[in-house]
This record gives structure tokens, sequence and C-alpha cells, in this order.
């Protein structure tokens, strides 16, 4: 059991991905519904973002800019 856990990514709170953003959390939220970032929905009905997505989606955001 401690081995699937050690095995699963990284999920993060609309909160934490806002503030890598530095966006509001409600941002965040309109983007899954949209689409540009998919989320996981807990049990409880939260959303959920995989790490790994997140940070391609900011690497990506920075070369647009640059």
């Amino acid at each position: 059991m401690a081995d699937m856990v050690k095995d699963q990514e990284k999920l993060l709170t609309p909160a934490e991905v806002a503030a890598i953003f530095r966006v509001d959390p409600k941002t965040v939220t309109r983007w899954a519904k949209v689409g540009k970032l998919s989320s996981i929905r807990t049990l409880g009905g939260h959303r959920r973002f995989r790490e790994a997505e997140v940070h391609a989606l900011l690497l990506k955001a920075q070369q647009q800019d640059a």
C-alpha cells in the first residue's frame, strides 16, 4: 500500500495552483472548465490538479512571454 502512495503523482488544490500562477483560485477553476488545465474530482467534489501538468502549463506560459 505504501508503494502505491509513493508512485502517485502529487495533486494540487486550486489555491496552490493559483499561488503558482499568481491568479485568483476562481481563475484556475475557469481554466479547468474550459479545458486549459485538466482536473481530478475528489469524492467530496473538490478539484485537484496534477503537479506535472501545472508546471508544464507554467513553462509554456513563460515561453510565450519570452
